[in-house]
């Protein structure tokens, strides 16, 4: 069963949409110990950073997610998901993240306009399983104003938008998307089957 964590934020219809279509077992859950028990974790994103790691700490749920990662157990972060493994942002004065992942999250400083939104596409930098069928060219599905422009060897693919920045990160068993998988069509639903035949591996 994978463990779809809520933490109070966003609309995650479309990503559970996703992976009902898929016929993956799932459950969305804030309690930390369902988050642990779990055979694999994705923690989705919409919001700020602070608040989202505020809510997160409130709930138990972040150490849930260390323990979850510590474990070994496959794990996806998305959009502010994937931001939060950092160790810290400078949005709105500054935030402590997880530090799961080594790296900061700065805001754009010479995108066209931000937030950046709407279709970019990807730059692959090395290969890994999670982008198994994912080529250079591909097109995702991004929301966002603060990127990671230095993954600290995590990086897997990038994208420029008036600056290259991270748009796949992994590291062990652990995988996050800067954009939104679950609404990045066919680029997104490859990416949702590798994450789900690594869960069942």
């Amino acid at each position: 069963m994978i463990a779809v964590i809520d933490y109070g934020g966003g609309n995650v219809g479309s990503l559970l949409a996703a992976l009902e279509r898929r016929g993956a077992s799932f459950a969305l859950t804030e309690d930390p110990r369902d988050a642990e028990r779990a055979g694999a974790a994705i923690l989705p994103g919409d919001g700020a950073f602070g608040a989202t790691m505020d809510a997160l700490r409130e709930r138990g749920l972040d150490e849930a997610i260390r323990r979850v990662v510590a474990a070994g157990r496959p794990f996806l972060g998305i959009c502010v998901g994937m931001q939060v493994l950092f160790a810290s942002s400078d949005e709105y004065g500054g935030s402590p993240g997880l530090g799961i992942l080594p790296g900061h999250v700065r805001r754009f400083t010479r995108a066209p306009r931000v937030p950046h939104m709407g279709w970019n596409d990807l730059v692959i930098e090395r290969a890994h399983p999670f982008t198994d069928g994912v080529a250079t060219g591909a097109w995702a599905y991004f929301l966002h104003s603060h990127r990671v422009d230095d993954a600290n060897g995590a990086l897997v693919a990038s994208c420029d938008y008036g600056e290259r920045f991270a748009a796949i990160v992994a590291r062990d068993n652990v995988m996050a998307t800067q954009f939104h998988p679950e609404k990045s069509r066919s680029t997104g639903a490859r990416l949702l089957d590798n994450f789900l035949r690594i869960a069942a591996a």
